[in-house]
């Protein structure tokens, strides 16, 4: 696909989308996008497993120190996930801390670290793709729609000030949880990839060359999510637009550009003070090395 020296625009709507009801197409899918997930996920014909390497003992960390003003929002976060049924009171010997993150609209998310887990645990091989072959798919797409899905697959024991619980489904913070939940997608859409729909793990983008073939298109992606049981969020898509914003690029029928927002964070890195900071701006900016003259002379 064209690389652009200047970025195309995006997120062009070519109708009203504050509701789904609003859009052509998605209205008739509105269970796909609910406010909140209707409650357990169904049993896949694959389940989730962590496959320890050989040897290694229970990991149980201690819990860290939160904010006494956050642990309201911690408590209140696991009581909903209990309701849900997403988690359980645990005695395992294993666990692992909490923390909150804030998220883009200033909400603070609770997240478990796993890393003493996913230090120990064997990895999953299945390859994740390449950007540059999604990409280059695209061309000659003029019309797109990307849909953001709902994490809903198994998780493990964390602590917390108010016990020790465990997930009865899958967090993005397992190692191998981003490769297992793309061979569910890929085997979800498998008749429909390199036709008219590209996946990277939870994102999905939909291109088709023209408005009718958009229309055929999002709803064969819509009634799979349907029968699969597999939920969208509805404030994180887009649909029917001539730009699109995905996986860090700006893409349209004119070609492909860095999205803005992240050469802002490019110029704003500050200098590194060891090799792991290096590694971690290297790994940014490498990531659009084709956007940028003599990368690796100069890297």
């Amino acid at each position: 696909m064209e690389v652009l020296t200047g970025p195309p625009q995006a997120g062009v709507n070519v109708i009203d989308a504050t509701a789904p009801e609003n859009i052509i197409v998605v209205s008739e899918f509105s269970d796909v996008f609910p406010d909140s997930l209707p409650g357990m996920p169904p049993e896949r014909y694959i389940e989730f497993s962590i496959e320890l390497v050989p040897g290694t003992a229970p990991i149980y960390k201690k819990m860290y120190r939160i904010a006494a003003v956050e642990l309201f929002e911690v408590k209140k976060q696991i009581d909903e996930l209990l309701e849900k049924g997403f988690i359980r009171k645990s005695t395992s010997p294993w666990a692992s801390p909490v923390l909150l993150t804030e998220k883009k609209d200033g909400t603070l998310r609770m997240c478990v670290d796993y890393r003493g887990l996913n230090a120990v645990t064997v990895k999953n091989k299945y390859p994740l793709p390449r950007i540059e072959d999604l990409f280059d798919q695209l061309k000659g797409a003029c019309v797109f729609s990307k849909i953001d899905l709902r994490s809903d697959i198994p998780k493990t024991a964390f602590i917390s000030h108010y016990g020790l619980y465990e997930y009865t489904v899958m967090s993005f913070g397992l190692t191998n949880a981003p490769a297992f939940f793309m061979y569910i997608m890929n085997n979800v859409f498998m008749e429909y990839l390199d036709k008219f729909i590209v996946i990277f793990i939870d994102d999905i983008l939909i291109y088709s060359k023209t408005k009718e073939e958009h229309e055929e298109h999002l709803r064969l992606v819509l009634q799979k999510l349907r029968e699969h049981k597999v939920y969208a969020k509805f404030s994180k898509c887009d649909f029917w637009i001539a730009g699109v914003k995905f996986l860090g690029h700006v893409i349209s029928n004119g070609g492909i550009a860095v999205d803005q927002s992240k050469v802002s964070e490019v110029q704003n890195w500050k200098i590194p003070e060891d090799v792991k900071g290096i590694r971690s701006f290297l790994g940014l900016a490498g990531y659009y090395r084709r956007f940028i003259e003599g990368f690796f002379q100069n890297c």
